[in-house]
């Protein structure tokens, strides 16, 4: 039976005993329609709410929602069984439906990390054309801007790749807007006129990667990075979980299609983002 993700945006001051109870009229008429919800995460401080559910069709998970208590999803998307870990965690449900993570007290999970990689366009190129202190000047641009950005919408540096950063957000709009900042930064770098313009391609995907020693790993990085390989200069690419997180956001994307990735039994729905302005 295929499963299916559904998000939603609720007001932070909704409390988790709320929420709880909505899953608990989700459960008690979900047979009817030959549903079952697995589990919910909540991240309050964003107001997202993420509900995993087995159904025959997206329209049936629809209706036990609006039978139960009418709170309908923004957005529903068929999920990769195989992916789901790395999209939401492999974290067990409560009683209550609610999915923890370990710890010393087990705590209520607090949603997706996002990820996004930054890759400098042309950097080998213009290393062999004109050399070390030129790629180098470059790079430094590229660097002093992502590193504003990430400052400015709290994102983390978790590594430089040698042309390109990678970097963390716990808010998936808080990482689209850093990215919409770096490109303007740099059209505007580049309307300047310098005698080497610097170029970014820019990936985001969403997901609960591995974290150790302050470095994330599993399917969340590796779509990120694929994306970021996959995107046009100066374009940014993002997976439809990152759509889906930002319902409500202001912010505007447009359909890529699916794209073949390497490392991905499926194709994955692609979307670019508009600039802001």
């Amino acid at each position: 039976m295929p499963l299916y993700m559904d998000i939603h945006t609720v007001d932070p001051e909704t409390t988790w005993e709320d929420i709880a109870q909505a899953h608990f009229k989700d459960v008690a008429i979900q047979s009817d329609f030959d549903v079952e919800y697995l589990k919910y995460f909540y991240n309050q401080d964003c107001g997202k709410l993420f509900c995993l559910v087995e159904a025959p069709s997206a329209e049936a998970a629809k209706c036990v929602h609006e039978q139960a208590h009418g709170l309908l999803a923004e957005k529903l998307i068929e999920v990769d069984p195989d992916l789901v870990d790395s999209i939401i965690g492999n974290a067990s449900p409560n009683a209550a439906g609610a999915a923890l993570v370990a710890g010393p007290e087990k705590q209520r999970d607090s949603g997706v990390r996002t990820v996004m990689f930054t890759d400098m366009v042309g950097s080998t190129e213009m290393t062999s054309r004109h050399g070390d202190d030129v790629a180098l000047a470059m790079l430094r641009v590229h660097d002093r801007i992502v590193r504003a950005a990430l400052a400015e919408y709290d994102g983390r540096e978790v590594k430089h790749t040698g042309d390109g950063i990678m970097a963390a957000f716990m808010s998936a709009a808080c990482a689209v807007r850093a990215a919409c900042h770096m490109q303007a930064a740099l059209r505007e770098h580049n309307e300047a006129g310098p005698q080497y313009p610097v170029d970014i391609r820019i990936g985001i995907s969403a997901g609960e990667p591995v974290e150790d020693h302050n470095d994330l790993f599993g399917s969340t990085v590796q779509l990120a990075a694929r994306l970021c390989a996959q995107a046009e200069p100066g374009q940014i690419l993002v997976s439809d979980v990152i759509t889906g997180l930002c319902i409500g956001k202001g912010l505007k994307f447009v359909d890529a299609g699916r794209c073949e990735l390497k490392g991905f039994d499926r194709p994955i729905e692609t979307h670019v983002v508009e600039p802001l302005c």
